[in-house]
């Protein structure tokens, strides 16, 4: 196991001024979103905030949410080892998320849902609806766990403290606020983070370039000459399934994934229920894909920068990941003052999407899955299930010290392993036609087979996971509704 961010730990002495701000604003996010989530009586308050939120805070929680230390440490990483591809992505995000919002947004406020897989119980009944919930609870609770243990690393590294440690103040401090406010308090500080994350990382691209001999020109001149290939390269048009950024996969493979993660995920469905309208939500949604092309677009340039700096300044050991590389920099190169800011930035990054996680995945334990009647019974449980799902996502975060790869890469296997077989599920509930809850739980279980089945004996590219799971749970689903017409005993 490596506790470092190279092959060697170093302690960073930070200064007090660092680690005055540092705190200060962790302190305060704590403060302010118990601030904002003061007043919160009803469960309806604490999972979509009464329904009143306008649409920019929606907008910038959207992003703040799919924003973690991911983005903010592994995306970087992509670019340093490699070039712009991961770019491509984004494209497919773009296109699935007008999909989204012109399709599903419109079937979500045709009532007063509080979960995406309320509409599931609609179609299927309540058995459908509880299984796809306990595939998002498994699926948010791996993920989330290791984009926590990602932040945390630069938390160990700057506090000379343990990693188990680390990971455990930065859980427990998202664990504090998110209880007490519920998804409103969630919005309002995403909305806060995402300021200072993207304030946070444009100081520390100014510093980096600054401390490259020749600044932005000498980045392209070094990025174009590269010994593995020009690092300004976009576009790969080579088909290849194996291969996870590459322009099909990202247009088509990132498309699916798009309309899974914005379209069915409880994460990003609760936002659009918390707007004041569809119209809003529609708004938040569809703008939301571009600004997450643009800030790829500028952490990738980020990687780009730190590939020419290591070049000019060799660090004296090698990195042990990518994800690493963004991390050693801020902790040794930010001048005193920067550091702290930049620090509470990265953590801004990490804060954002764990609070919505836990929340989200609250919400869909009390509504979806246990049956609770009385409202200040499903508020009082549900803020108690918030601190479970921190725990166990602290559990999580403290297991992902082991994983060999690049933790973008193994959070976004685990994304689309289930992404896709729960689409298929509401695209089952869509067709012309009735289809039967047998059918659906049929095409579901054969999903997940197929599903386990590529990710641990097949070389497929992640990219192309939701489009494999939500078309194979689609078609079994479809073909054994025909062959047995099961909707007859629904």
């Amino acid at each position: 196991m490596r506790s470092g961010l190279c092959t060697h730990y170093v302690a960073v002495n930070i200064h007090w001024i660092d680690a005055t701000l540092l705190c200060g604003y962790l302190l305060g996010m704590v403060a302010f979103g118990m601030w904002m989530g003061r007043g919160t009586r009803s469960s309806a308050e604490f999972m979509v905030g009464g329904r009143s939120l306008p649409w920019w805070a929606v907008l910038c929680s959207i992003v703040a949410t799919e924003t973690s230390t991911i983005t903010f440490l592994s995306v970087p990483g992509l670019a340093y080892t490699g070039d712009l591809a991961f770019l491509q992505l984004p494209l497919g995000y773009i296109l699935g998320r007008w999909i989204v919002s012109s399709i599903l947004l419109p079937r979500y406020f045709s009532g007063e849902l509080f979960t995406a897989y309320e509409l599931l119980d609609r179609h299927f009944g309540s058995i459908v609806k509880r299984v796809a919930s306990l595939l998002f609870i498994i699926t948010r609770t791996l993920g989330d766990g290791f984009r926590l243990f990602l932040g945390a690393i630069v938390l160990q590294h700057v506090a000379d403290i343990n990693m188990n440690t680390a990971i455990i103040a930065l859980g427990v401090a998202t664990i504090v606020y998110t209880f007490a406010g519920g998804i409103r308090a969630v919005i309002w500080t995403d909305f806060i983070q995402f300021v200072v994350y993207m304030v946070g990382a444009a100081i520390a691209f100014w510093i980096l370039l600054g401390s490259i001999d020749g600044g932005w020109g000498r980045v392209t001149d070094l990025a174009h000459a590269a010994p593995d290939g020009d690092k300004l390269r976009i576009f790969h048009f080579n088909f290849d399934l194996t291969g996870n950024y590459l322009f099909w996969a990202g247009l088509i493979g990132g498309g699916v994934l798009a309309i899974g993660t914005h379209g069915v995920d409880q994460l990003m469905v609760q936002r659009y229920l918390s707007a004041r309208s569809q119209g809003e939500a529609a708004l938040a949604l569809r703008l939301s894909g571009f600004v997450v092309l643009l800030q790829f677009a500028f952490f990738l340039l980020i990687g780009t920068a730190l590939f020419a700096y290591y070049t000019q300044n060799p660090s004296a050991e090698s990195f042990a990941k990518s994800d690493r590389v963004f991390a050693t920099f801020i902790v040794e190169k930010m001048p005193v003052g920067v550091l702290g800011i930049v620090l509470g930035a990265l953590f801004s990054a990490a804060m954002s999407t764990l609070s919505s996680s836990l929340n989200s995945s609250a919400t869909v334990l009390v509504n979806d899955i246990l049956t609770i009647n009385k409202d200040s019974d499903r508020l009082r449980l549900a803020k108690w299930l918030t601190v479970a799902f921190g725990i166990a996502q602290i559990v999580v975060g403290i297991s992902g010290q082991w994983l060999e790869s690049s933790v973008i890469g193994s959070v976004l296997a685990i994304q689309s392993f289930t992404t896709g077989i729960i689409l298929g599920v509401f695209a089952l509930g869509l067709a012309n036609g009735k289809v039967g809850t047998n059918s659906a739980l049929f095409g579901l279980v054969f999903g997940l087979m197929v599903m386990t089945v590529i990710k641990f004996g097949t070389p497929l590219a992640w990219p192309w996971f939701a489009l494999v799971g939500s078309t194979m749970t689609f078609c079994m689903g479809w073909v054994h509704n025909t062959l047995f017409n099961s909707a007859t005993n629904t």
